[in-house]
C-alpha cells in the first residue's frame, strides 16, 4: 500500500526474502534520508535493532499493533524522533500517514 500511494519503500528485515516484489535487505544496510520507519517486529527483537534504527535518524517511527514498546519510544523521543502507535495501513487509508 505504501508503494501504491507513491512512497519509496525499502524493506529491511532479519532474513532474506521478498515482499510484494521488493527484496528484503538484511545486515543493517545504510539507508539515507529515512523519513519513517514502520515496525512489524515484536519488542524483544526490537532491542537488537535500537542502535541501527536510531542511526537511520528517521523523523518518525510507527509502532504497528503488537510492536508497542515504551522503552524504545522513550529512546526515540530523546533523539527528537516522533513516535506513533498506530497501524500504518489504517493511517494510509485515512490519509493520516
Amino acid at each position: 500500500m505504501l508503494h501504491k500511494k507513491g512512497f519509496d519503500v525499502v524493506p529491511v528485515g532479519l532474513q532474506k526474502g521478498t515482499i510484494f516484489g521488493f527484496s528484503i535487505l538484511i545486515n543493517q544496510p545504510v539507508i539515507e534520508n529515512v523519513h519513517t520507519v514502520t515496525l512489524y517486529i515484536r519488542p524483544e527483537i526490537q532491542k537488537t535493532q535500537y542502535d541501527y534504527i536510531l542511526s537511520l535518524q528517521p523523523k518518525r517511527i510507527i509502532f504497528n499493533p503488537g510492536t508497542e514498546n515504551r522503552e524504545f519510544e522513550k529512546l526515540a523521543a530523546e533523539k527528537g524522533i516522533e513516535t506513533v502507535v498506530a497501524c500504518t495501513l489504517v493511517m494510509l487509508s485515512t490519509g493520516e500517514y
